[in-house]
């Protein structure tokens, strides 16, 4: 499997230099991108670059995909960023319907239609809230994929499962639009409460040894994409985390 890290999970232990330089030490090859390293792209890709890692996916807000395109796709290319993923919508923002959330998809379906135009991959990244039903009984992610049936999707499953949903159903009902996953875990009831809940990948409830099976061969998902929200060590989560998937999924 191609591993990576979202330096999302990082971003209170700075500076991105130390940060790079330990995910090389413990054995990344590539990282996703996220707003928070966007600032200054040439000098983050010089920082990659000393320490061998490449960025073949990255997160980009809808405000920028859909406001300032031209600033994204240009981020995107200093970096190497083949893959670019929509990765959320504020609550204030989320449609309260499925009429709502057929139009959130037509926004999205236009945007990868321009991203796909100038040689990138685009998707959608979940969290819990597409998988909680709607009043009359729909499922936001079911519209999303159903009206946007030309966008991939880069599933989190931890969030799926969040979400209430069973993620094998997902997997093998829209695996096919799958292209990247983010891989976390969730920690037993009552533990990790300072980590919001979430543990070491191979180390909490989610029974990654059978997803890793299922999403290999059920998608065509190319990249397996390591995070945690919130942990209070991220050194102790991304070399236990990645030692876990080389013994385990490879």
């Amino acid at each position: 499997m191609n591993l990576s890290f979202q330096l999302y999970s990082a971003r209170n232990f700075q500076p991105w230099q130390d940060v790079l330089a330990m995910l090389a030490r413990t054995g990344y090859r590539n990282v996703e991108g996220f707003g928070g390293v966007y600032e200054d792209p040439s000098a983050f890709r010089g920082l990659m670059n000393q320490n061998g890692l490449a960025m073949p996916s990255g997160h980009f807000s809808l405000d920028a995909l859909e406001g300032d395109i031209d600033a994204v796709l240009k981020t995107a290319s200093v970096l190497g960023i083949e893959r670019i993923f929509c990765p959320h919508i504020a609550a204030d923002q989320r449609p309260s319907d499925k009429a709502g959330w057929q139009e959130f998809a037509a926004r999205l379906s236009a945007v990868g239609e321009n991203v796909r135009a100038a040689g990138f991959g685009f998707g959608w990244h979940n969290h819990d809230f597409e998988f909680v039903p709607l009043a009359d009984g729909s499922v936001p992610m079911q519209i999303l994929l159903e009206t946007a049936p030309d966008i991939d999707w880069e599933a989190d499953i931890a969030w799926v499962i969040r979400g209430g949903a069973d993620a094998a159903d997902w997997i093998a009902r829209h695996g096919k639009r799958i292209t990247a996953v983010h891989v976390k875990d969730i920690a037993a009831a009552g533990e990790a409460s300072d980590e919001d809940g979430w543990a070491d990948v191979g180390h909490g409830t989610v029974d990654w040894t059978a997803l890793f099976r299922q999403l290999k061969a059920e998608t065509p998902a190319g990249l397996f994409i390591m995070e945690h929200d919130n942990p209070s060590d991220v050194g102790r989560f991304a070399s236990r985390s990645l030692d876990w998937c080389k013994s385990t999924a490879e």
